[in-house]
């Protein structure tokens, strides 16, 4: 029997969406970017690329990167080790606009296709960040997004999951609303991200 290629390889190659992607109104081709090692500690669970990341391969190379690294206080150097940073969206690829051109939903086929088996590939993962909406329901159950980012100490507490806003510009006026955010749970991120990276295991 021949082998299967490694579940990245696989997921670089998948097609499953071009039919999907090609009636939206950008028209593109699927462009798995696959962003995560064996040995990873951190998970990154966030929603699916855009149109940057599709013309980059390299996830969150946009402002939103930007910010996000702000709040875990890598640089990034960190934040793009892989053998160290899993970064894994709910779907692999940038779903495409719509007509009025805003961002499509990412694709539930996706996540249903391969994130078990990513997180069975991540048995070192020591603390998940479930980065907006779609990754927050995933891995933390229905609520607000407000709701769930309250809820930050009990998330990390029982699960290891730090549930947060995506860093989009588009939240700025949540961030502004919740003054919280920046106060009390970002040290607590970024004290939660710290541990995970550089702490032994033992």
């Amino acid at each position: 029997m021949t082998p299967q290629p490694p579940l990245a390889d696989r997921i670089r190659a998948c097609q499953i969406c071009a039919g999907r992607f090609a009636a939206t109104a950008t028209g593109h081709t699927p462009r798995p970017v696959v962003w995560f090692g064996h040995t990873a500690r951190l998970l990154i669970a966030g929603q699916a690329p855009g149109a940057r990341v599709h013309a980059s391969g390299r996830p969150f190379t946009d402002p939103s990167g930007d910010r996000l690294r702000d709040w875990l206080g890598l640089d990034e150097t960190s934040f793009y080790d892989r053998s160290r940073v899993a970064i894994v969206p709910m779907a692999f690829c940038f779903p495409g606009y719509d007509a009025k051109g805003s961002d499509l939903p990412p694709p539930a086929i996706c996540a249903r296709t391969w994130r078990a088996s990513v997180m069975a590939d991540l048995p070192r993962i020591r603390l998940t960040l479930a980065v907006g909406g779609a990754a927050i329901r995933w891995h933390l159950g229905p609520g607000t997004v407000t709701q769930m980012v309250q809820g930050w100490r009990q998330a990390h507490a029982r699960r290891g999951v730090f549930p947060l806003p995506h860093p989009s510009w588009r939240n700025t006026g949540w961030l502004k609303k919740n003054p919280w955010f920046a106060q009390d749970l970002l040290p607590d991120l970024r004290a939660a991200v710290r541990h995970a990276l550089e702490v032994p295991d033992g």
